[in-house]
């Protein structure tokens, strides 16, 4: 069990509305953790300005630099060693990330869909909202779960609900579904800080406080 508060890493590709959620849940007290680290897959991403703004620790680790997914994967966790990371968190996070064994079941994700459906290589974003539209779908919601090295099919955490309306636009149901993440990964990072989380095959069990 990782000591308390846990040190975060969160990786992002966007704004950075995800990392935003945790600062402010922390500085609330909502959310007891520390992020000695944020790495931005590319430059001058606004999530990096919002990690500056912050005083957080960031670096960026751009894809396009590196010859293999290996090599990229090698320099962001030697990043996360350096900073003594419990839990590497992805936050918008658009590029595939071999997974070392130190890692195993120490890095998240949160998918603004209810996994297994709407997730894979291109769901992110406008893209899964728009695609859960198409389909008619009446909910929606968003899924946490631990990464393995595929697109979205790591084992399940937690997931929140919400309804699709019959009047929604992709950006309407985007804020109805982000309302739901800004309380399901700081609910899951609690979990895993106290302990809480025993992974068994495809399944994640919660076991009571």
């Amino acid at each position: 069990m990782p000591p308390s508060p846990p040190n975060l890493a969160v990786l992002l590709s966007g704004s950075g509305r995800t990392l935003q959620n945790f600062v402010d849940q922390i500085a609330a007290g909502q959310l007891n953790a520390r992020i000695p680290l944020v790495i931005g897959s590319k430059p001058n991403l606004l999530g990096l300005k919002r990690a500056a703004d912050a005083h957080l620790p960031n670096f960026v680790v751009d894809r396009k630099s590196f010859d293999s997914p290996d090599a990229f994967s090698k320099q962001i966790f030697s990043l996360c060693d350096d900073a003594a990371v419990d839990l590497v968190c992805l936050a918008g996070w658009l590029c595939l990330l071999p997974i070392p064994d130190r890692y195993l079941n120490r890095i998240m994700n949160i998918h603004p869909a209810l996994l297994p459906s709407f997730g894979g290589h291109g769901m992110f974003g406008h893209h899964v909202h728009n695609a859960v539209l198409q389909h008619g779908c009446k909910v929606s919601g968003c899924t946490v779960h631990f990464v393995d090295n595929t697109y979205d099919t790591g084992p399940i955490i937690l997931q929140r609900p919400c309804p699709v309306l019959d009047t929604d636009t992709p950006d309407t149901l985007a804020a109805r579904v982000f309302a739901e993440e800004q309380l399901a990964y700081p609910d899951a990072i609690r979990r895993f800080a106290a302990g809480r989380l025993k992974v068994e095959g495809r399944r994640v069990f919660t076991a009571e406080k």
